[in-house]
């Protein structure tokens, strides 16, 4: 354009600006803030703007500032990307000093600034500031509703959802998305029947991936089914994610065929929809199935990632094809220059483990570039009370109580291997070593589904109301599980 003496105006400038700032390019972006100034263009507001906006994204301040005081009409977009601007480099002072200098200010000034002490962890200024905020509007509320839900205070975010005068879709998302990052799943459910009940606002596909997610989670697998059916009647059933987590929610449910059956019936597919039914399949012992969908994975030009490679070396686990684990894993480095994960890693460990290879479990994990973390050599531990190996289970236990000194779970799996050979003394002595940490081991807890409503158990529970009865029939259980010849221990129930 320069070249052949076409001269840039005011709406040139702008996405010249724009595109040196999204690509980076601040030398490029200063050279074109030079020509605006010989132009006599530095006074436009539409070029001060996005000097403004260049300049902030690249956390450069200063230079911003001075664009924004080489302007001689200043609307208030100009003044939201200068209080923005500060905001992006961590100065939040002066970006309130300036929100307080502003001769006017919109809906999105109020909320830049209300973000801006979100972002910083300033809560209570977060709060005060939305409570002298005219013309709040749904927006202003949700700002404050996620940043409670972000920063992980659950109890706030309740409080701003009860207290707000009106809630959209993003107000229960916001809500339901806190608790999913919060771990508290069941309350993901209970708030999504609550919106389910209320009716004034219907879930979206955000909405339904987070709810899919907590079924997964929680073995919720008759409201997964609903919400799947849900998905399907609404026009979601066409969205690739939405149908990976419902990929997702049969797996861990346990209904592999089912989640086939969706994979199968997909309209496209992506590489998260290939990876969650691999490792589905291979985590519910189908390890040819995963190995064959795999293969044809590969046959149809989508390159596998870290990811599916977890599913592939579960498989092979299962199988006890450590050869072919092993061929795999070096593949996976040499055919897709995937750099090994303590994940993959720890799937190689398992495998030569749950083989019974355990001296060349260890010699592998002292092998590998990095030290291994808790959950490998947990892994080890568990391997050796399956083939009874008392001498490297004392080596692994040992590396656990250096990385997890106050677990008492890693006790507990060397005394039952000391109890299962019969070593008794050894056992007191453990016992005696938790005893000295102070801890307890947490009591096994399962979830079930009764009844559209999921009840949650801890080992040897009695909180119940129908424990009675419910011990009753795990004692009829227990009975004729031994007359058909089961030999399983089972007198911790009989206790």
């Amino acid at each position: 354009m320069r070249s052949m003496g076409v001269m840039p105006n005011c709406f040139t400038f702008p996405i010249v600006l724009k595109s040196c700032g999204k690509i980076h390019a601040l030398a490029e972006g200063q050279e074109v803030h030079c020509f605006v100034i010989k132009s006599g263009f530095k006074e436009n507001p539409f070029v001060g703007t996005t000097l403004i906006e260049m300049y902030s994204s690249r956390g450069e301040a200063g230079p911003a500032y001075k664009a924004f005081g080489e302007m001689i009409e200043r609307n208030v977009v100009a003044w939201t990307l200068m209080v923005n601007g500060y905001l992006l480099c961590g100065d939040v002072v002066s970006a309130r000093r300036l929100f307080d200098l502003a001769p006017e200010s919109d809906v999105v000034l109020w909320n830049t600034m209300i973000s801006g002490y979100i972002e910083a962890g300033e809560m209570v200024a977060a709060r005060k500031l939305l409570d002298v905020m005219p013309n709040r509007d749904v927006m202003s509320w949700n700002t404050m509703l996620n940043g409670y839900a972000n920063n992980g205070d659950l109890d706030a975010c309740e409080v701003m959802f009860d207290e707000m005068p009106e809630q959209n879709i993003f107000s229960w998302n916001g809500l339901i998305g806190g608790y999913a990052r919060g771990g508290n799943f069941l309350q993901v459910l209970a708030t999504f029947k609550r919106m389910l009940i209320e009716g004034t606002v219907n879930p979206n596909d955000a909405t339904l991936v987070t709810v899919l997610s907590a079924c997964a989670r929680l073995g919720a697998l008759d409201l997964g089914k609903w919400v799947h059916v849900y998905a399907e009647s609404h026009e979601y059933g066409g969205k690739t994610y939405v149908v990976n987590a419902v990929i997702d929610m049969y797996a861990k449910c346990g209904t592999v065929k089912n989640a086939f059956d969706v994979f199968v019936n997909m309209c496209a597919r992506d590489l998260i929809s290939w990876n969650t039914i691999i490792n589905g399949l291979a985590i519910h012992g189908c390890g040819a199935d995963a190995l064959s969908l795999f293969q044809q994975m590969k046959r149809d030009g989508v390159k596998p990632d870290g990811i599916e490679f977890i599913g592939v070396l579960c498989a092979c686990t299962h199988m006890g094809t450590v050869a072919d684990g092993f061929s795999y894993f070096q593949s996976m480095i040499d055919d897709y220059s995937v750099v090994p994960q303590m994940k993959q890693y720890g799937c190689m460990v398992d495998l030569l483990a749950q083989a019974g290879l355990l001296v060349q479990a260890v010699e592998f994990v002292d092998q590998m570039p990095t030290k291994a973390d808790a959950v490998i050599w947990a892994t080890l531990l568990g391997a050796c009370r399956l083939h009874k190996n008392v001498d490297l289970a004392e080596i692994a236990l040992h590396q656990l109580s250096e990385l997890e000194p106050g677990n008492p779970a890693n006790y507990v799996m060397l005394s039952n291997i000391y109890g299962d050979i019969g070593k008794w003394k050894d056992v007191a002595r453990l016992k005696a070593v938790m005893k000295d940490t102070g801890r307890r081991k947490l009591p096994g807890c399962s979830l079930i589904e009764v009844n559209d409503d999921i009840v949650e158990f801890y080992s040897l529970d009695e909180r119940h109301p129908d424990s009675d009865e419910i011990y009753e029939a795990l004692d009829g259980l227990i009975k004729l599980s031994r007359s058909s010849g089961h030999a399983s221990d089972l007198t911790e129930f009989e206790q």
